[in-house]
């Protein structure tokens, strides 16, 4: 019997067992999953956190109920990878032989390369909330916050769901004038990106959102270290964003096993084909979700629709044939904006966030870039739709490629 091995029971690494399963000869197939603890965070909630919106218990199930029969699953920290011998070592010395590997582990927050962001100040006016502990601290944080400086900030791309911290500053401002108090809180935003998001279109609408909720934007900020005395983030070349309060996304990196396993770069992410996700120099290795280098963004939705065109694929990998499936880079998020609404970009590797409606012409339900209601129950309304249907693999009526209908096409230079 032959053996594939998934490393992370996130959401990548739960969807493709879930359809692998269904497509593989148990007799000639053992699939085995490994993770650090049985504990699956549903990731997308703890934005909701701070505000009060969830508790962490509304994020939280054991891994093992979204791993059919069939699928062992394993738990233990990762050491390393012997690509060579074809196993896996656990920090206990446990091996694990594979004959193919799939490294679905994401990526985690490191405060630690950071110089100052772990220092005295940190859960007490230096935060994160793209962790539970976090999040939770975070609440307490904003419930005790009586007015200052509220400074929102990226240390570097990539990171987890990069609209997230867009979303966060947009809901800081609803719950502050919620509370009555808005008057007294300046919201600096202060990002990597010379604006406030990788694409055109889609920067020039949000920006002027930021605007309309004066939210001041300190673009192309490379952090350097963060002066914990004077509470304030120092860029490399020497400007100072003085904070009462930081919220702020740490470096995000890939696994240290990666690393140390000479399978990554230097954030620790996995080099693959953009279109198969196969290593681009181990041919029995794969990385999907949040663990490879792919030109797109680290959102669940991404894992969704890579997941769907990987599965076929690697089916045919298996059976020796070509792997003739090309994944396009399709992503699409909701985008929390306050007051109840949100609003929906959908783009790939080519074709950048437009303004229309999803996924139907006309009908949508959903718009793009465009605030409304519609998107922000959209966006509640995938919590149920994420634990009952995308991490058992059952199937989603999206296409997993990304489609023009609905879309707008921008009119060229010298057109009307």
């Amino acid at each position: 019997m032959k053996r594939i091995l998934i490393l992370g029971a996130g959401t990548a690494g739960t969807m493709v067992a879930n359809r692998l399963v269904r497509r593989l000869d148990r007799k000639s197939w053992q699939i085995t999953v490994v993770d650090r603890d049985d504990k699956h965070v549903y990731q997308p909630g703890l934005l909701f956190i701070p505000f009060g919106a969830y508790r962490g218990t509304d994020l939280v199930k054991p891994r093992k109920r979204f791993l059919p029969d069939g699928v062992d699953l394993v738990l233990g920290d990762i050491a390393r990878v012997d690509v060579a011998a074809g196993t896996v070592v656990l920090s206990d010395e446990r091996e694990l032989p594979f004959d193919e590997l799939i490294i679905a582990t994401g990526v985690s927050p490191r405060p630690d390369q950071t110089p100052g962001m772990l220092g005295p100040q940190w859960r007490h006016s230096i935060f994160d909330f793209f962790t539970l502990e976090g999040a939770t601290a975070l609440r307490t944080a904003l419930e005790n916050f009586d007015g200052g400086r509220l400074v929102v900030h990226i240390t570097d791309m990539p990171i987890k769901c990069p609209v997230a911290p867009l979303e966060f500053a947009f809901l800081a401002d609803a719950y502050f004038r919620r509370r009555g108090m808005r008057d007294r809180v300046e919201i600096v935003y202060v990002t990597p990106l010379p604006g406030a998001f990788t694409k055109p279109i889609a920067a020039a609408h949000l920006g002027t959102m930021l605007d309309e909720r004066k939210i001041t934007v300190e673009p192309d900020f490379l952090v350097e270290r963060i002066d914990d005395d004077a509470k304030a983030l120092i860029s490399y070349d020497e400007r100072e964003v003085p904070f009462d309060l930081l919220v702020t996304v740490p470096l995000n990196m890939g696994a240290d096993f990666v690393g140390r396993s000479g399978l990554g770069d230097e954030l620790n992410l996995v080099p693959v084909d953009r279109h198969t996700f196969q290593s681009t120099r181990h041919p029995h290795v794969f990385a999907l979700g949040d663990a490879n280098d792919i030109p797109t963004s680290k959102a669940g939705s991404v894992a969704h629709f890579s997941v769907e065109v990987f599965t076929d694929d690697f089916c045919r990998h298996l059976a020796g044939e070509p792997m003739t499936g090309s994944f396009d880079g399709h992503a699409n998020c909701f985008i929390e904006s306050g007051d109840g609404k949100g609003l929906l970009i959908d783009f790939n590797y080519d074709t950048e966030p437009l303004t229309g409606t999803y996924p139907l012409p006309i009908i949508g339900p959903f718009g793009l870039l465009r605030e409304n209601a519609r998107n922000h129950w959209g966006k509640l309304a995938f919590r149920w739709i994420y634990w009952h249907l995308l991490l058992r693999g059952r199937r989603i009526p999206l296409p997993a490629h990304m489609s023009m209908a609905g879309k707008h096409q921008p009119a060229k230079e010298g057109q009307s």
